[in-house]
């Protein structure tokens, strides 16, 4: 249920229905009560759903959320679905998203927000409004590759699927992408042959390359696929669910939001057509031989695990459904390193195929 998965994480990110948000929603109900009467001053976002900049925000006004979470006494960081609430943004001359508005929390008449949207540029604001400084939490290592002139040319058209982001330091809307790249490099991580990297495209070590590259405007992503040097733009949206989406399509991967294996990794589309007719009630024997057979040759490393399936389910029917069991309890306990967890995901999916299984990740709605 990869595509679910993107769906739903994409929705709770922007929408906060997630119950861990640090974003307080505001309706109509509760409005007043927190932002014009608390005598707290507020920052606040009206958005929408659909709008493909609210959706770039989103990520980095959680983190900033976050970052003053230990202040929500003397702070409300808010956000108004004005869409849903048309009300409440004609009430405050909502125009267009996404607008954002800084309340002192005794009158209805806000400050708007006239600055970048980036996290520095956010909290620098509200750190001179209420004189309170952001807490924030160590950040994990950076899988973001950095590339310069020379780095760049030992990367691009070798062995790996790669997609660059050319940014610029001032750049707005370059730091409203940093959090989203840095979460696309983590889901990729476990991926040899996958890549996501940056240049700089204003520093002096990588302007020669950007300006081979066209590069005029920022951000600008380009994908080269392994084995070549000629890139592809990069025209889709910008959440994490897009990024991944794809790669997936790009170079083959399976990923799925968060960085884990969809449904389909580990499957081999040929065996699985024999599979199928084993489910359908032929006989075991002379499927497991087609089997064998079809795994020849195959350049997948599963295709043997297959063939291994296949003759333990010859001497026993209930072997897929009792080992499926068994790594989905291995999944749940934990503790497990990062390929181990690739590897016991594709053959839990392998397994479904065998089971007729639909509790793991579907792929589409």
């Amino acid at each position: 249920m990869a595509r679910l998965s993107y769906l739903l994480l994409s929705s709770l990110a922007i929408l906060g229905t997630n119950a861990a948000s640090s974003v307080l929603d505001l309706i109509p109900g509760n409005f007043d009560k927190v932002v014009l009467k608390s005598g707290k001053p507020a920052l606040v976002e009206f958005f929408a759903p659909w709008c493909g900049h609210c959706k770039s925000l989103a990520p980095v006004y959680e983190e900033l959320a976050q970052n003053f979470a230990f202040a929500s006494d003397k702070l409300v960081i808010g956000k108004v679905d004005a869409d849903d609430h048309k009300d409440l943004g004609r009430k405050f001359g909502v125009q267009g998203f996404p607008t954002l508005k800084w309340f002192d929390g005794k009158s209805d008449k806000p400050e708007d927000y006239n600055s970048g949207r980036d996290l520095e540029s956010l909290t620098k604001f509200i750190t001179e409004k209420t004189g309170i400084k952001p807490k924030t939490k160590k950040t994990a290592p950076s899988h973001v590759e950095m590339l310069n002139d020379k780095t760049f040319k030992a990367e691009v058209g070798g062995d790996k699927d790669v997609l660059v982001a050319f940014t610029a330091p001032w750049c707005g809307h370059c730091k409203s992408l940093a959090p989203i790249w840095e979460t696309v490099a983590s889901d990729f991580a476990s991926e040899p042959n996958v890549l996501i990297a940056k240049v700089d495209a204003e520093a002096p070590n990588a302007k020669s390359t950007a300006q081979e590259q066209g590069v005029k405007s920022y951000p600008t992503i380009k994908y080269f696929p392994k084995g070549s040097t000629t890139p592809k733009a990069y025209e889709g949206g910008r959440t994490e669910a897009d990024f991944v989406n794809f790669m997936n399509e790009q170079a083959g991967t399976h990923r799925a939001v968060g960085g884990g294996l969809d449904a389909k990794a580990g499957t081999i589309e040929v065996l699985d057509a024999v599979v199928a007719k084993l489910t359908a009630g032929g006989s075991i024997a002379s499927i497991a031989t087609e089997a064998q057979k079809a795994a020849q040759g195959l350049k997948d490393k599963y295709a043997e695990y297959y063939v291994k399936v296949f003759e333990k389910y010859g001497k026993n029917e209930g072997y897929a459904q009792k080992e499926l069991k068994r790594l989905e309890g291995l999944l749940k306990k934990g503790g497990l390193a990062p390929q181990k967890v690739d590897d016991l995901t594709s053959r839990t999916n392998i397994l479904r195929k065998f089971t007729g299984s639909t509790d793991g990740n579907k792929d589409e709605l």
